[in-house]
């Protein structure tokens, strides 16, 4: 496991058979000025799940948006680095042309359209698709097996549904694309507990049956470590560490940072968190 800055700048030898997407040392900036990813690296290993952790503004979502190319609609750019995708250089490639390719993003907020039905935004998941009715309905009807409350709202509103239905239903668009990648950006925001188990158990079930590999950002460490196969964590937009989940699961400072538990006695949190992180991070 990588504990210091420099290992998450380090270049990374991409394995071809292995390997679904390598990002190498990556720069963005927004409008021109600010600077908020430092030398990002990270890989995916295909039909693996691959968890960004960090605070609110770490650079989580940013990732995500340099990875399937959404940079442009906020005014941001990949000014340094590299993002190959099945051993193809991508980042100067259309968030279409990656659609084609199999890498689907799911926004933060899941953004479904409001008035259509869920059914009609699952079916807008495959406008891209160039295949036959039958296998639309095929794919609509896999969908359904997944996410059987779906099926049962699949005349309603989107708008009029719950939050948990909502990322369900975008969640479900995306894999009426035929993804090879789905890039999930906070899956569990906004949720109740008992709706985010249900969401992330879904995501395993596709990792596992389908064979999806997921790159996800989420707040909830505790949650995301119990699914994910690695993780990295974010802070001001730099990997400070990275490892699989159990090593990070079992790291001290993760969980005194991320998940609330603290290890001997403490008598500022404020004051020990600077100092352990000057101490290990940042020396």
């Amino acid at each position: 496991m990588q504990t210091k800055p420099t290992a998450a700048d380090a270049a990374v030898t991409p394995d071809p058979e292995r390997l679904l997407l390598n990002v190498n040392g990556i720069e963005v900036i927004y409008n021109h000025v600010i600077l908020v990813l430092r030398g990002v690296s990270l890989v995916v290993p295909a039909g693996k799940i691959v968890a960004l952790l960090g605070a609110n503004g770490a650079g989580k979502t940013t990732t995500l948006r340099a990875v399937s190319n959404l940079l442009k609609s906020e005014r941001g750019d990949v000014t340094k680095g590299t993002i190959h995708y099945q051993d193809e250089r991508v980042d100067s490639m259309t968030p279409a042309d990656l659609v084609k390719r199999g890498v689907i993003q799911v926004m933060e907020g899941r953004h479904c359209f409001g008035h259509l039905t869920i059914e009609e935004n699952l079916l807008t998941g495959a406008y891209t698709r160039k295949v036959s009715k039958g296998d639309i309905a095929a794919a609509l009807d896999r969908v359904y097996q997944y996410f059987p409350r779906l099926k049962q709202r699949r005349s309603s509103q989107a708008g009029y549904t719950s939050g948990g239905e909502q990322q369900m239903a975008a969640i479900g668009r995306a894999l009426m694309a035929d993804p090879k990648m789905i890039l999930l950006d906070e899956p569990s925001m906004g949720l109740a507990p008992q709706i985010v188990e249900e969401i992330f158990e879904i995501v395993r079930d596709l990792n596992t049956r389908e064979r999806v590999s997921f790159l996800l950002a989420e707040q909830n460490t505790n949650i995301a470590l119990r699914y994910a196969d690695y993780g990295y964590i974010l802070e001001s937009g730099r990997v400070m560490m990275d490892g699989t989940a159990q090593e990070l699961a079992s790291n001290d400072d993760v969980k005194e940072f991320y998940l609330g538990i603290e290890s001997g006695d403490r008598k500022n949190f404020r004051d020990t968190k600077f100092y352990r992180r000057r101490k290990r991070w940042l020396a």
